[in-house]
């Protein structure tokens, strides 16, 4: 395991894939951690602010299979949907309805960062040469 493939690879990648590793991180701790508190809160706009720079920085990244439209594919489907339900879910925190929060929340640490994350390891993808190498 070697993070210079990483450090290497063309812009916004770098940028995406920590921001997606620390929101991952964060979003454990998130999971973890008592709910409600100054903390919580906190570290919640964190990983906003990091969701938001994944989902962003997603669009400058093309591959060359698997296009849906133009230089994008299916995957990019969630760039759209995860800013969306992003402010759906701080909308439903701010309006104290716990469970939509919880529920919006979860669903994208699941759908973005997880289920996602473990398509970056399909062979020829940056991140399976940073985890397999060759």
């Amino acid at each position: 395991m070697s993070l210079q493939p990483l450090l290497d690879a063309v812009a916004p990648i770098p940028l995406h894939a920590f921001a997606a590793m620390a929101a991952f991180v964060l979003g454990v701790v998130q999971l973890i951690a008592p709910k409600g508190t100054l903390p919580h809160r906190t570290l919640g706009w964190i990983w906003v602010i990091l969701l938001a720079t994944v989902a962003i920085s997603s669009f400058g990244i093309h591959g060359h299979s698997y296009r849906l439209w133009r230089d994008w594919s299916p995957i990019h489907l969630l760039s759209i949907m995860a800013p969306v339900m992003l402010v759906l879910g701080v909308i439903a925190a701010r309006r104290h309805r716990v469970r939509a929060h919880a529920i919006t929340m979860i669903s994208i640490f699941a759908g973005a960062l997880v289920i996602a994350g473990v398509f970056t390891l399909v062979p020829g993808r940056v991140m399976h040469t940073v985890v397999f190498g060759r």
